[in-house]
């Protein structure tokens, strides 16, 4: 922008011109500065602009809005060119990694059921053998001990019998020698009281005594 000053002093020398005798007079319009036309018009043309900030002065709004659109043009082929499709990829990648995990440990959970399941099956059957086990064991022993019962309460009545047996030899042994010392004695009292006596005639009174 052209000051009041400047304008001034570019218009000073083409008002005034010095003869040669020294004097100073007008210049006519034909010899004056050229360049103070120029001036003129730099400052009728600056105080003829606006204050208004560019963006918000609607007379650029048309240049504004095509770049606008050419910017938005550009933003969107960058984005699905370039930075959509890379999105795009890194999730799919993610999906994918998660599905495999998720995969995994779906597996891992049906190996793990599996696995539960055949130790259940397994314990079951083992129980159940061994409580097959124990019933035969038992029936076995049970079988086992009333055969040794039977066998030693047959021994048991053997040797009863057997002992019984002893006892009435035994006894009869001794009623016999019993019967024999009784007529002893009695043909040695008699004899004493009464003299000798037959040893017969004694045995057959003893045994007519003890029958009695």
């Amino acid at each position: 922008m052209v000051t009041q000053a400047y304008a001034q002093e570019a218009v000073t020398p083409a008002e005034e011109h010095v003869t040669v005798d020294g004097t100073t007079g007008a210049v006519d319009a034909t010899h004056a500065d050229p360049t103070a036309d120029t001036h003129a018009t730099t400052e009728a043309h600056d105080g003829g602009h606006s204050d208004v900030f560019p963006p918000f002065d609607p007379a650029t709004f048309p240049s504004q809005l095509l770049w606008l659109a050419i910017s938005f043009a550009a933003l969107y082929l960058l984005m699905s060119k370039l930075a959509l499709p890379r999105v795009g990829s890194i999730l799919e990648e993610r999906k994918a990694r998660i599905d495999a995990d998720i995969a995994a440990a779906d597996a891992s959970r049906q190996k793990t059921d599996a696995a539960i399941a055949a130790y259940e099956a397994a314990l079951a059957a083992a129980k159940a053998k061994a409580q097959g086990i124990a019933a035969e064991t038992g029936d076995a022993i049970k079988t086992e001990l009333a055969t040794k019962r039977k066998a030693v309460e047959a021994d048991l009545a053997s040797k009863v019998t057997s002992a019984e047996a002893r006892i009435a030899a035994t006894k009869a042994a001794a009623m016999s020698h019993v019967d024999e010392i009784a007529a002893e004695t009695a043909q040695t009292v008699v004899t004493q009281l009464v003299g000798d006596v037959s040893a017969d005639s004694v045995r057959a009174a003893v045994a007519k005594a003890s029958k009695e």
